[in-house]
């Protein structure tokens, strides 16, 4: 009875710990900064697929570090990462450092990526409640979303005044969130220990990737759901420096971004109604093609940050919906490798896509990048809707 009233704190406890995580200040300013050290925006692309190229490669050994050392450790170490990162690059003043310093923010990140999902997920499924996940997972959204809003705003206002303000105060978070993390119970997920640590290691990613091969409902959520977040993500951070462009100030930029994330903190309280209400089929079918459309919206709009604000609505809701999806088709032993193979789909597309938008920018103009993302995205959206109907006809026969 124990066990599991500690294994129901958990879920509280990881509120906390997403709003000690989320609240970076630094998320909003990050490019703008690196531009005011120097780098161009070819630079500042290759310095975020270093960043990818790390979580591309490191994605699977730390997912299997978390089902096999255990979520609470991967996350203390990711957080310990994260501290040590932001130290790198507030005293860094050239490429190599701030590649570096990515590099140490990457490994922090795959620390986390699939064991805190799969810490809550499992610590639901041991007392009987994983049913609530959808509605839980909302609500750490909503957290996140309302703690980025925060962070934006108080990041931005810093920095009208100096970048080290909101490092400084980020470092400082980042130590109550490695304390905090010890608190989490770790659930009880049977796993078969080989006396030979490699074996058990090469065991766990091959039985997971057999897992994905034979399973193709959970391979199309990974490959779609990680395509519509790399569009989110490469919006977001380029659209700091197109704010700039526009003649925005830091402390407006940090406003615009700050509102996004309260309209998506909002959005995501509502994710489980909109999904009981439309289901699973029209999520995954309309809600890519509404994204295509948005960031056309950013690229040739003049209301461009509605646009880009509708994009980090709709994308919280796919996040939230989509990982309820995919964590029902996953084994508990598997959770948090497989999630972290996700997280790999991620980066792989990030290694592509981020630094060509980089070099587009700064060969044409980041409107232009951003057309060609649109393209992309529409290609994308169009053979998910072909993709899905051939299926549907197949199932039918």
């Amino acid at each position: 009875m124990e066990y599991k009233n500690e294994l129901k704190k958990n879920i509280s406890k990881n509120y906390l710990f997403t709003f000690l995580k989320e609240f970076d200040l630094t998320h909003g300013i990050w490019m703008i900064y690196l531009a005011s050290k120097g780098l161009s925006l070819t630079e500042l692309g290759l310095v975020e697929a270093i960043f990818h190229i790390t979580s591309f490669t490191m994605e699977i050994p730390t997912g299997a570090v978390a089902d096999i050392w255990g979520r609470k450790a991967s996350r203390i170490c990711g957080r310990i990462g994260k501290l040590i990162s932001a130290f790198i690059l507030i005293y860094s003043n050239s490429f190599l450092w701030f590649a570096i310093g990515f590099i140490v923010t990457a490994l922090s990140y795959n620390l986390e990526s699939g064991a805190g999902e799969a810490l809550v997920y499992d610590s639901l499924k041991e007392i009987g409640e994983e049913k609530k996940y959808m509605k839980i997972s909302g609500v750490n959204e909503v957290i996140m979303q309302a703690t980025q809003f925060c962070g934006l705003l108080l990041g931005g206002f810093l920095s009208k005044f100096s970048y080290t303000y909101a490092y400084g105060v980020t470092i400082l978070v980042s130590l109550f969130s490695i304390i905090q993390a010890f608190s989490f119970k770790e659930p009880d997920i049977k796993m078969e220990i080989d006396e030979k640590r490699f074996e058990t290691f090469k065991n766990q990613v091959s039985e997971s990737f057999k897992i994905i091969a034979g399973n193709k409902k959970l391979g199309f959520l990974i490959v779609f759901s990680q395509a519509i977040f790399m569009f989110n993500t490469s919006i977001f951070f380029y659209f700091q420096n197109y704010l700039l462009s526009k003649g925005i100030s830091k402390g407006n930029i940090g406003i615009i971004l700050a509102i996004a994330s309260l309209v998506a903190a909002i959005t995501a309280t509502q994710a489980y109604k909109i999904d009981k209400k439309v289901g699973e089929r029209v999520i995954i079918l309309l809600l890519p093609l509404i994204i295509a459309i948005c960031i056309w919206g950013v690229a040739l709009s003049k209301f461009y940050y509605v646009f880009f604000i509708l994009i980090n609505s709709i994308e919280s809701i796919i996040f939230i919906a989509v990982s309820d999806y995919t964590n029902k088709l996953i084994p508990s032993n598997k959770r948090a490798t497989i999630l972290s193979m996700g997280s790999m789909i991620f980066s792989l597309y990030m290694i592509i896509i981020f630094p060509l938008i980089g070099k587009l920018g700064d060969e044409y103009s980041l409107q232009f990048a951003f057309q060609v993302l649109a393209i992309i995205a529409s290609i994308m959206a169009m053979i998910n809707i072909i993709v899905l109907e051939l299926n549907k006809k197949v199932k039918k026969k």
